[in-house]
């Protein structure tokens, strides 16, 4: 590309050259990238102009304010919202790639990583080669490499998805945080289909309200953002959400179930796609369920998921229903099992006793972990986690009561405090599980891990909760090689005199 055409769009431009790539980290500059210099809380990204130029920035993007860190004469793009529009001007350095991709976004509190994956699974088993962006990884035809954040800054998104297109992508699915739709990370992408799973209290520390979180997470499903809605409507903010998109005329499609005593998951009321028939596999190989799109026999659509737990069945739904919205020839056999392996996500350790990591770290996300762990545990359900530091501290004596009220022993340990005291935090999470159920407090998680599946009888189920896949634990910024499950292997190894 070269830098003049960007006038076309509206920004002021100063000088000429051609544009390899963009990048808004000066670390990461290569010869022939536009360098954006975005403003920021603390400091203006501008201030790292000169060092961009001597990596080999062949152009710099910034704002009035800006300007002055960049020489005179030196290539300029000017715009008054640098952040607004770096992702549309990324997106035309690389080619724009989505425009020869589907894409599948998905947002929510709880399930957003879970559900990539299952998408990832129907789509990979539909031929399709498909690139991967979430809280794990990013992936392209299963090669991944580890990511930063759930969804990436602008211009290393559009740079992935145009690696994707180059690779013979055909599908791209994301994760979509509330911060980087507040942040306007996946602008200018239209999403094919986008998902909603559902919301619970969390990220209070950047949202100052629960109305406020909603609404981030509701602009992926504007008119500018996606073109068809696929929504959980057995979650009051779905609901919502749904009755917002009628009211706009959206083409939005939903999926829901009610449960009651004794019946189990049944057809009710006039979701687009309903689960009916769900229970537990009679081989015990998992939870099946049927997703039905109408009245019509032939728009039944069997699936099964081999993953733990009530809300699986959920995530499954929601992923079949939004790869049948985009009209894929051949969905029907794709969705019949949806078994991806997600790592620490209700991830199974061992049988006896069953040791599960999952990522659960909010009170909703934990009471639907320990719930479905409850209904086939046949001794103890011992719960072990904690919570991170310098966010949302309000859920942390609700998280406490949700352990105390689901677990028969819980044992209380440190997440990634990071600049908070630990003892603080483990106090605060304690405070509302105080006097409920038996607390082992170890603030050492590796010592806990070891100290829980020592104290698990076979007949026991450990759920080791909060970090998930996650490798690193940040204590005071310094970061600590720290891996449940490689923890939780060794305990068991121990426990069996390996």
């Amino acid at each position: 590309m070269k830098l003049h055409e960007l006038a076309n769009y509206g920004l002021e431009v100063r000088g000429d050259c051609d544009i390899n790539g963009v990048v808004s980290d000066n670390r990461d500059v290569k010869p022939g990238d536009l360098f954006a210099g975005v403003p920021g809380e603390r400091v203006h990204g501008a201030r790292f102009a000169q060092d961009a130029i001597d990596r080999g920035a062949a152009a710099i993007l910034t704002d009035a304010a800006g300007l002055e860190h960049v020489p005179d004469g030196f290539p300029v793009v000017i715009a008054t919202d640098v952040a607004g529009i770096l992702g549309s001007v990324a997106s035309l350095a690389y080619g724009e790639p989505t425009k020869h991709l589907r894409s599948f976004g998905v947002t929510g509190t709880n399930g957003k990583t879970t559900t990539a994956y299952m998408l990832e699974h129907i789509l990979s088993k539909l031929g399709s080669t498909v690139g991967l962006i979430g809280t794990i990884a990013l992936q392209i035809a299963g090669r991944e490499v580890p990511a930063k954040l759930t969804t990436p800054q602008p211009a290393d998104l559009q740079r992935f998805l145009s690696q994707l297109v180059h690779a013979g992508g055909s599908d791209v699915v994301m994760e979509v945080s509330s911060h980087a739709l507040a942040q306007r990370r996946t602008d200018p992408i239209v999403y094919t289909v986008a998902g909603f799973t559902n919301l619970t209290q969390d990220h209070l520390d950047y949202h100052d309200t629960i109305e406020e979180y909603f609404e981030a997470k509701a602009l992926l499903f504007s008119a500018d953002k996606s073109q068809t809605s696929v929504l959980w409507t057995d979650d009051e903010y779905g609901s919502k959400l749904h009755e917002r998109l009628l009211d706009e005329g959206r083409d939005v499609l939903w999926v829901g179930r009610t449960i009651r005593p004794g019946m189990g998951w049944q057809v009710e009321g006039d979701a687009s796609f309903t689960l009916t028939g769900h229970g537990h596999d009679p081989a015990g190989a998992g939870l099946r369920n049927a997703v039905s799109h109408g009245d019509r026999a032939d728009n039944v659509y069997e699936c099964r998921t081999g993953l733990p737990g009530e809300f699986n069945v959920a995530n499954a739904a929601l992923a079949a229903a939004m790869v049948l919205a985009a009209d894929i020839p051949g969905t029907r056999d794709a969705i019949a099992d949806i078994t991806p392996v997600v790592p620490g996500r209700m991830e199974v350790l061992a049988k006896r006793p069953r040791v599960i990591v999952d990522f659960a770290h909010n009170a909703d996300a934990l009471e639907k972990a320990m719930s479905s762990l409850r209904e086939d545990t046949a001794g103890r359900l011992i719960t072990l986690t904690g919570s991170a530091g310098d966010r949302d501290a309000v859920k942390r004596p609700i998280m406490g009561r949700v352990v105390a009220e689901g677990s028969d022993v819980f044992y209380l340990t440190d997440d990634d405090p990071h600049s908070e005291d630990p003892a603080k935090i483990r106090a605060e999470i304690r405070a509302g599980a105080e006097g409920l159920v038996e607390i082992v407090e170890i603030g050492d998680r590796a010592e806990a891990i070891h100290a829980a599946i020592a104290d698990a009888k076979d007949e026991d189920t450990v759920l080791l909760a909060g970090r998930g896949h996650e490798t690193i634990q940040d204590v005071d910024g310094v970061e600590i090689e720290l891996d449940d499950r490689v923890e939780a292997r060794a305990a068991l190894a121990r426990r069996h005199g390996q």
